[in-house]
């Protein structure tokens, strides 16, 4: 299995969402999160003070696949999150060494 975390852009997290819901994915965890990178930020005017905003906002998806479905699940991010521009995010790929779902016990790829 494979833990698969993408920080993308807040406003591409439903057309990701509506993808991998259709290619079988069923859940997954979402948290908004802020961050800077190559796109370094912004300067924002309030109340006439001109302040520089150095953390952007985010969404970093979590979900936890097996090994087989990986290279599809990656493949629909990239296509539904991409806009070309900097500041499109990263998805980082890392093993999982074991699964339990708390209700019921099951564990390995059957608790996903």
């Amino acid at each position: 299995m494979k833990k698969i975390e993408a920080i993308i852009r807040p406003h591409k997290l439903d057309e990701v969402r509506e993808t991998l819901m259709e290619l079988g994915f069923r859940g997954m965890t979402v948290h908004e999160v802020r961050g800077f990178g190559r796109q370094k930020g912004h300067s924002e005017v309030y109340r006439g003070s001109e302040y520089k905003v150095d953390f952007l906002p985010k969404v970093k998806l979590e979900l936890v696949v097996p090994d087989k479905v990986l290279d599809d699940a990656v493949k629909a991010i990239l296509k539904s999150a991409k806009t070309g521009q900097v500041g499109d995010g990263k998805i980082f790929v890392t093993p999982v060494e074991e699964a339990i779902r708390v209700r019921t016990e099951e564990s390995g790829e059957g608790a996903l």
